[in-house]
């Protein structure tokens, strides 16, 4: 009955400690919230439970067992989650901050399962620093300077897009990358300038100008590329 008790106090440990880290997510707009983490965190730790039980409980194998390989699974396991919290676009990636948070909870999981509890508590503590604190100072770092997408359509083949950069240089705006579609049925030319900026730039005015050099069939702001 102890030992019953034991499971149960460390899959309610492992449940609020996903799921602070959950609610931080969440508030942050991201789909896999409280919840998730939460279900992933018990599932970790119920996993090293399972692992400890089998060899000492039911194989008798205090010494030689390897409690570690069920539980070792928990870690590349957890990828599967991973991929689905993260949102593949061409030329942006999303997610990638709470799929690892994902896989280091499972890890906190898996810590309480283990009985490491004052490590489970400080790493999920240390979680929530990383995501709020950390992010503040990136903020603070890259203040004014924001990734965006300037998508020009023109009505003709474009083999120099030479004048069009010149427009963001004499704006003041840094191309980081480009992409180019071609659709040689129609004629037209679609160019993502990927664009890193100022808050204070004035893009109507820089559009005014590309728009001045005619054939230009939409311009658009945004910050996903479509190819």
């Amino acid at each position: 009955m102890e030992e019953i008790m034991d499971a149960v106090l460390k899959l309610l440990l492992s449940m609020v400690l996903g799921a602070m880290v959950g609610l931080e997510r969440r508030h942050k707009g991201q789909i896999a919230g409280m919840r998730t983490f939460a279900l992933i965190s018990m599932g970790a730790t119920l996993a090293m439970l399972v692992s400890i039980y089998i060899p000492e409980k039911l194989l008798g194998m205090t010494e030689n067992g390897d409690p570690g390989r069920i539980a070792a699974q928990v870690i590349s396991g957890i990828g599967f989650l991973g991929a689905g919290a993260i949102i593949q676009m061409k030329g942006s990636v999303r997610g990638l901050t709470t799929a690892a948070g994902m896989w280091m909870t499972a890890s906190i999981g898996l810590a309480v399962g283990a009985g490491m509890y004052l490590v489970a508590v400080v790493a999920s503590l240390l979680i929530i620093l990383v995501l709020t604190l950390l992010e503040l100072c990136e903020k603070h770092l890259f203040k004014g300077k924001e990734q965006k997408i300037v998508r020009l359509k023109v009505n003709y083949i474009v083999t120099d897009a030479a004048k069009y950069r010149q427009c963001f240089t004499d704006a003041q705006v840094h191309i980081s990358d480009e992409f180019f579609r071609y659709d040689y049925t129609l004629g037209t030319t679609t160019i993502n300038f990927m664009v890193r900026s100022q808050d204070k730039t004035d893009f109507i005015r820089l559009f005014d100008k590309i728009h001045a050099m005619g054939d230009v069939l939409s311009l658009t702001l945004t910050n996903e590329v479509n190819n």
